[in-house]
């Protein structure tokens, strides 16, 4: 929702009608190149009503579809807006009765301190700057989530995808509306921020999301979320439009869960002038990892009224899920006399939505505090103005992290502003629970350690309980900073051991309504689960409408990866080995991911014995057993559609001396000696030519025991594991004497290329690039070669861009193999 100034209507009027023709004009092409990936679905669903089940109301999708690779869509350039707010952000209404912070952090421990504990940044880098790819308004709403290999910020309305390690731009800044390019509805039409994106690190998947005003409506009343179809944040994703009120839906936030992805969300009237309470809505993870339509969002309404807190969802972190069956732990802003944290229990049943449930699971004691600008949103001083900041002391802020660790205890830690010493400080605090025990404060202070305000915090944890604290930090001698606090899990309680700057602004905001935020996003690498990330913004110059937004990254030095490992599912049809793909995954009970199109899904787990169960709708399910060694994957193959034995840790029945292994099937014409020639095809570009008898000798090996059907099995490292499958039907008595070893000797032949390439060059902001597109590779990723070199190695998804870089002319040649093969497609040249 937009605010503009009168006096610029004309001007605007203009501007919109110059813009409505282009935007339509970008709609008509964005139609035409979308066609051929936009799902059906992307229409209207038949009925998209709400039903009501018990308290439960369930909310089906609007729209959903599968999106090209967002690095392929129609980039949409939306018309230059004027500067303007952002999104309303009304205040929260507090009846709260201020009182002396009795858990302000002393300064002598300060003091004690020799050196700070708190490390340096390891790398900074500038994120998505004003005005947002087209949006030209504040605050930014700035956030970003860290994954395997990639970074992804957004802000309002925009977003970017960084290489983690380097910063390196990898895709953007884009529009959100990009993303929407195609799907039609408020998703693409009437997006207007307040954007979050996470990184589900059960599945390997991002989600981001954003509201959006439907045509006829003055606020947003959707939620737009968006699921990748796999690791790569630059690829396809699942779209879903959520209609979830008739009021103004205010500050969505997401928290992932193994069973769903849940909500929070601020809901007021229509004019943005009465608080109606908050309410808390969960959507369902598993059918959306895989795109389903019928996938649906659940509430049980507004909680409380106009006089409730408002409150966070519980986001997991770290590779410890949370147990069998344990809901969603949304806490809430403290309120009442005396102060308490409410933790409310979000029990989710898709099945059966009369029996899900959203309930009072403890109130938690809070230490007393002043409220900041408790009647003004204009109180954070800056250098260099008269113009001050909005601190919003009245809710949590992003994110409510969850963790569980390794001795079974469970952290929640949050933080929001308060008054300490005339000046903005944070207060933070951690809820702990061994169950079955209930949750309890394990520690909580307010970092003040100066007369520097301090606001727009976001705290997390990594796998040792170590915790940084990120916030905005101004007075009225230092323009705005991005700075960070922290502590080892083994400092004294409830302290900050030291602060270090992540980034220092040059300028201050004049002007631009005050607002600042409204949230700033800190995140741990699920790789190593030690490196925080954390995203905010500054001013360069002191001026209006000119942030800019910074990421970096940092960790402690006495943090160590946890143990884990891989469980590397391959999952197949029973009958012919076709990969499936879209099957969820669970683990040990919970639902974790699903399989890509290559049937392969990789689960991230902590060491020891796992249970499984695979299914997929119309073909069948599968449960069995495996186990992790840290450090190491394991394979587990899975077939579905039939009722064989369950499989465990997959036991090798030979080694392979050759680079891939091959299991053979013949068909033999019975005479005492048959000599059978089937065609095997395996990894390397040689399709070995077996030749089976009774005995024989082989170059690759493999261990075989012929009855009417023969099928040998050869366990290869590090190549992909290729099939060839032989099978023995004799029509005389000679089988009766095929008793013996048999062995399959394995004669290279070349064969075609099965993997197809296309080439096609175009300019990015005047830079040459080539996107390739390719189908018929079979292994998990793929290697891509420019001019017969080795360019980079990534996802097998169908689709990458190179972008090669300069400009003038010149012709490339690409190739695309199969992982660590030879293996490849044709060749597809590019001419500049």
């Amino acid at each position: 929702m937009k605010k503009k100034p009168t006096s610029q209507s004309a001007f605007l009027n203009l501007r919109v009608l110059l813009g409505f023709v282009l935007a339509l004009a970008g709609v008509f092409l964005a139609l035409l190149g979308f066609s051929g990936f936009s799902n059906v679905s992307a229409q209207a669903n038949a009925t998209p009503e709400a039903q009501q089940f018990g308290e439960t109301t369930v909310i089906r999708a609007l729209r959903s579809d599968l999106s090209r690779p967002l690095h392929d869509q129609p980039l949409v350039w939306p018309p230059a807006e004027a500067e303007h707010e952002a999104n309303l952000n009304p205040k929260i209404p507090h009846q709260h009765e201020d009182g002396p912070d009795p858990v302000i952090q002393s300064t002598l421990w300060q003091r004690t301190i020799g050196v700070p504990s708190i490390p340096s940044p390891l790398l900074t880098w500038n994120g998505i700057p004003y005005p947002g790819v087209g949006c030209n308004c504040a605050p930014p709403d700035p956030d970003g989530e860290v994954g395997k290999t990639q970074y992804v910020q957004m802000v309002n309305e925009g977003i970017q995808v960084f290489d983690k390690l380097t910063g390196t731009s990898l895709l953007g800044p884009v529009a959100i509306t990009s993303i929407w390019s195609g799907f039609g509805g408020a998703c693409q039409t009437g997006g207007n921020g307040d954007p979050i994106v996470e990184y589900d690190q059960l599945a390997d998947r991002w989600i981001i999301s954003q509201f959006a005003t439907p045509s006829g409506s003055t606020v947003p009343r959707d939620e737009c979320i968006a699921i990748s179809q796999t690791g790569d944040a630059t690829g396809a994703w699942y779209r879903y439009d959520f209609h979830l009120t008739g009021n103004f839906l205010d500050y969505p936030k997401l928290g992932v869960w193994p069973d769903g992805y849940y909500m929070s969300a601020n809901i007021f009237n229509t004019a943005g002038t009465a608080f109606l309470g908050p309410q808390a809505f969960v959507f369902d993870r598993v059918k959306m990892l895989t795109g389903d339509p019928t996938a649906t969002s659940q509430t049980t309404g507004i909680t409380g009224g106009s006089s409730e807190a408002p409150f966070l969802p519980g986001d997991l972190d770290g590779i410890i899920p949370p147990a069998l069956g344990d809901p969603n732990h949304y806490v809430s802003f403290p309120q009442g006399s005396p102060l308490i944290y409410k933790i409310r229990a979000y029990h989710v049943d898709f099945t059966n939505p009369a029996n899900s449930t959203f309930t009072l699971e403890a109130s938690v004691g809070a230490a007393s505090f002043t409220s900041l600008c408790s009647t003004t949103r204009n109180c954070v001083p800056q250098a260099g103005t008269t113009s001050k900041l909005d601190a919003i002391g009245d809710r949590l802020m992003f994110r409510n992290a969850y963790r569980r660790f390794a001795d079974g205890h469970e952290s929640l830690l949050n933080n929001y502003t308060v008054s300490a010493n005339a000046v903005a400080g944070i207060r933070w605090f951690e809820l702990q629970r061994t169950q079955p025990g209930n949750w309890g404060i394990f520690q909580q202070s307010t970092y003040q350690p100066d007369t520097t305000w301090r606001w727009m915090g976001s705290i997390a944890a990594d796998n040792q309980g170590n915790i940084a604290l990120g916030f905005s930090a101004s007075s009225s001698s230092i323009n705005p900073q991005i700075r960070y606090a922290g502590r080892l899990a083994t400092d004294p309680l409830n302290t900050l051991s030291g602060e270090q700057h992540l980034f220092d602004g040059t300028g201050s905001q004049s002007a631009t309504s005050n607002r600042w935020g409204d949230y700033s996003d800190i995140t741990v690498d699920p790789v190593d689960d030690c490196t925080f990330y954390y995203t905010n913004e500054y001013y360069p110059t002191t001026s209006s409408f000119n942030w800019r937004t910074s990421v970096g990254y940092f960790r402690f030095a006495q943090c160590t990866a946890p143990q884990k490992g891989t469980a590397h599912f391959i999952v197949t049809a029973c009958s012919g080995g076709a990969p499936i793909s879209n099957a969820p995954v669970s683990i040990d009970g919970s639902p974790y991911g699903a399989t890509l199109s290559d049937g392969t899904y990789d689960a991230v787990s902590t060491p020891g014995s796992h249970s499984y169960f695979v299914s997929k709708t119309g073909v069948g399910s599968q449960s069995g057993n495996f186990s992790i060694t840290n450090g190491q994957t394991t394979n587990v193959p899975v077939c579905l559609g039939a009722s064989p034995t369950p499989t465990s840790t997959p036991t090798p029945t030979a080694t392979a001396a050759a680079t891939a292994t091959a299991t053979a099937t013949a068909t033999a014409t019975a005479t005492p000696t048959a000599t059978v020639t089937p065609t095997a095809t395996e990894a390397p570009s040689p399709t070995p030519t077996a030749t089976a008898t009774a005995t024989a000798t082989a170059t690759a090996t493999a261990t075989v025991t012929p009855t009417a059907t023969v099928t040998p099995t050869a366990t290869e490292a590090p190549s992909p594991t290729p099939t060839a499958t032989a099978t023995f039907t004799p029509t005389a008595t000679a089988t009766a004497t095929t008793t013996a070893t048999a062995t399959a000797t394995a004669t290279p032949t070349p064969t075609p290329p099965q993997i197809a390439l296309a080439a096609q060059g175009r300019l990015i902001h005047g830079q040459r690039a080539a996107d390739l597109s390719w189908s018929g590779a079979t292994s998990n990723r793929v290697d891509v070669y420019r001019d017969g070199v080795l360019i980079i190695t990534t996802r097998n998804d169908g689709f990458y861009t190179d972008r090669i870089g300069g400009t003038g002319t010149g012709t490339f040649t690409y190739q695309v193999c199969n992982q660590g093969t030879q293996t490849c497609s044709n060749q597809a040249t590019v001419t500049f």
